[in-house]
């Protein structure tokens, strides 16, 4: 058996490298990547999957973007809904389902981020239609069949293969207009998919490889975003690996990091891509203990020693907010928030107990360098 230091993609790839059993899972979609493919692929997609009026749907902010796709689309367009917001609340959800029945809509694209993508999801959830994805950022959602809903102050997730896309268009010009500070949270928040993917109860070697690609990809792209955000090709590996990333998070369970950042983005209001941005160092560090396999694979990918000291300087010196306090979390906000977190269950290499989730709570709301504990990982929670 290799050991844990020289384990390599090779390795992967020959099978030499296993934990046990696994399976992967496979889902239809069909990915087209190419400048200008918004615009010149997605009547293509639409026609191939036989549909003949599709709702749009966007943000406020993508809302140009998306008249474009809906001109495209031509006649074959039912109508814009500009509505889509952050955490899909469920009253946000009705209506869009509403508009889509009144159109007499077969099917929905959604253009943006990850709050169209969420709404394009909510949609498909509820009427079974399918879905075209046109992403203008890098949260990944559009490779996954995960939904969320947010009501009454909590956000539910759940799996449903009728939400996967049926088809990805990725078109890296749409990106070129994202503002670095949302580049980079956004690029942070891909990463965090491939961080937990690499721990998850079902894990396995070709996640492991797509993790490692996307998690180098995407730390290289940052910071030549950051300096260029005009640089299309930095946008075009940014946008690869985004989609490496998301086919992660869609492949596998993901653990204590997703859910401090649902808790905090449902029932506190915090925004998306920031939080993932924030908390993923310090959700990292306490979970080290017990994933020293995915501190190989990542030490390899950032070229670093330290991986959760690594994130937090990639970010912080890329202009990225580093605190909870920032995003406007309230220090009494952190003991409920942990109780929230412990009391539902969630798979995740350390046991999650309230006293845990509050120290890394406490951790990201002060923002200072993650300390990876040296206790033994079930004595700490």
């Amino acid at each position: 058996m290799t050991s844990e230091g020289d384990i390599s993609q090779g390795d992967i790839f020959r099978g030499d490298f296993f934990q046990g059993d696994f399976s992967y899972e496979t889902r239809p979609v069909r990915v087209v990547f190419r400048p200008g493919a918004a615009v010149t692929a997605t009547p293509g997609e639409a026609a191939r999957l036989g549909l003949r009026r599709l709702l749009v749907v966007c943000g406020s902010r993508g809302e140009r973007v998306a008249r474009a796709v809906a001109d495209a689309l031509g006649d074959s367009c039912a109508g814009l809904h500009a509505e889509a917001r952050m955490h899909v609340p469920v009253e946000d959800a009705d209506r869009a389902v509403a508009v889509v029945r009144a159109a007499g809509a077969d099917g929905c694209v959604a253009v943006g981020g990850g709050s169209a993508i969420g709404l394009g999801k909510a949609i498909a959830l509820r009427t079974g239609l399918p879905l075209i994805a046109v992403p203008s950022t890098y949260s990944g959602s559009e490779m996954t069949p995960v939904w969320g809903l947010t009501e009454h102050g909590a956000k539910r997730t759940g799996r449903d293969p009728v939400v996967q896309p049926r088809s990805v268009v990725y078109d890296p010009r749409l990106t070129l207009s994202l503002p670095v500070p949302l580049t980079v949270t956004s690029g942070v928040n891909a990463l965090a998919h491939a961080v937990e993917a690499l721990y998850a109860p079902d894990a396995s070697p070709l996640v492991s490889v797509m993790a490692e690609q996307g998690v180098r990809a995407m730390a290289e792209a940052l910071p030549r975003l950051a300096a260029d955000p005009k640089d299309l090709d930095a946008r075009g590996r940014a946008l690869y690996a985004a989609w490496l990333c998301g086919t992660c998070l869609g492949a596998t369970t993901m653990g204590l990091h997703h859910k401090l950042c649902h808790v905090l983005g449902g029932s506190y209001g915090l925004p998306h891509a920031e939080t993932h941005t924030v908390v993923l160092p310090y959700a990292l560090a306490h979970n080290a203990p017990a994933v020293p396999q995915a501190l190989t694979v990542l030490r390899r990918a950032l070229d670093a020693d330290d991986v959760p000291g690594a994130l937090w300087e990639l970010s912080g010196r890329l202009g990225a907010p580093r605190s909870l306090a920032e995003l406007g979390l309230r220090e009494s906000d952190v003991t409920p928030a942990a109780d929230r977190v412990a009391g539902e269950p969630y798979a995740n290499p350390r046991p999650v107990t309230a006293e845990g989730a509050r120290a890394v709570l406490l951790a990201a709301y002060g923002g200072g360098p993650p300390q990876t504990t040296g206790l033994p990982f079930a004595d700490t929670g």
